[in-house]
């Protein structure tokens, strides 16, 4: 591999404590190719990341999801290596996140920083959150991985040319891994080290705001490539809620009270719950089949590239 074929991609906000650190660990092991796109900072992380010989580009809108598919746009290297800039994955494991996609058993590689995560890396509620997360994430698309949230990752061509994002926040990791899924490109999972923060440097993540955003993403994706979690989610809390409102009517009528709304009410929320099962069972069977379409045409396409 030639490592001028590689381009580190490293997303940044006011990240001056580090990023120099950062990129000087990647020229030492002979990656140059090295792009920052900066988030507007205002601590100057742009000046740094110039002066260790980066190229930088301020993104045009705002959050990192923005930032990253704007220079999925304009990256064009043969393989892609994205890294946070706040210092907390190792410069000396590229290779080992590389080596999938170099070899050709991988188009999309994620760090696993569950493998080996130093003490003081995640609060609790952190870990807590990302072990749901994950599981979630499980259930919605039937592929189950360790960390989904990983900002240690490897792309090669194909993947950087398939994936479309959207997402304009701390989601653009959940939305990439989805993207994965639904294009049907290899995704390999590798044991990385995640350290603690650099002493002084405030986390931009807000546990239960951004936890809940990642959540809505998983799910709301979901609706294209798995209806049947989708909708049956739905369904079951309408469900589940004319159940609970049907009891309490019956319990009240056994009492000699009759609750003539609430029973329409009940009636109605049962009846919208099945039928809402019913539409995830015939939009499931849409999606299989287009998957199953869509599978065809990639395996039609792979085999005249290769003639």
């Amino acid at each position: 591999m030639n490592k001028e074929d590689v381009c580190v991609l490293i997303p940044t906000l006011n990240e001056r404590k580090s990023i120099g650190e950062l990129i000087r660990g990647f020229k030492a092991l002979g990656y140059s190719n090295i792009l920052v796109i900066d988030g507007h900072s205002t601590d100057g992380t742009v000046k740094i990341a110039e002066s260790e010989g980066a190229q930088v580009v301020i993104q045009s809108g705002k959050g990192k999801g923005q930032a990253v598919n704007q220079a999925f746009q304009v990256i064009k290297s043969k393989y892609v290596v994205m890294i946070d800039g706040d210092r907390t994955y190792l410069p000396d494991e590229i290779d080992k996140v590389l080596e999938p996609v170099v070899t050709g058993n991988a188009d999309h590689v994620i760090g696993n920083r569950f493998a080996n995560y130093q003490e003081g890396a995640f609060t609790r509620l952190n870990l807590f959150g990302n072990r749901i997360l994950n599981k979630i994430f499980g259930f919605a698309y039937g592929v189950w991985l360790e960390d989904i949230l990983s900002g240690y990752r490897a792309f090669n061509r194909k993947a950087i040319d398939n994936i479309e994002l959207n997402r304009t926040g701390f989601e653009v990791e959940t939305e990439i891994t989805v993207e994965c899924v639904k294009k049907d490109l290899k995704i390999v999972e590798v044991p990385i080290t995640y350290l603690a923060r650099v002493s002084g440097a405030a986390t931009k993540l807000r546990p239960l705001h951004d936890g809940f955003r990642i959540a809505s993403t998983i799910y709301l994706l979901a609706r294209t490539h798995n209806p049947l979690f989708y909708f049956n989610v739905i369904g079951g809390i309408i469900f589940v809620t004319g159940v609970g409102v049907g009891i309490y009517v019956v319990d009240e009528w056994l009492k000699g009270i009759d609750h003539i709304p609430m029973t329409i009410l009940a009636t109605l929320l049962i009846l919208t719950g099945i039928q809402m099962f019913i539409f995830a069972i015939m939009s499931d069977l849409i999606v299989s089949l287009h998957k199953e379409n869509m599978h065809t045409m990639r395996k039609i396409i792979k085999e005249k590239e290769e003639l």
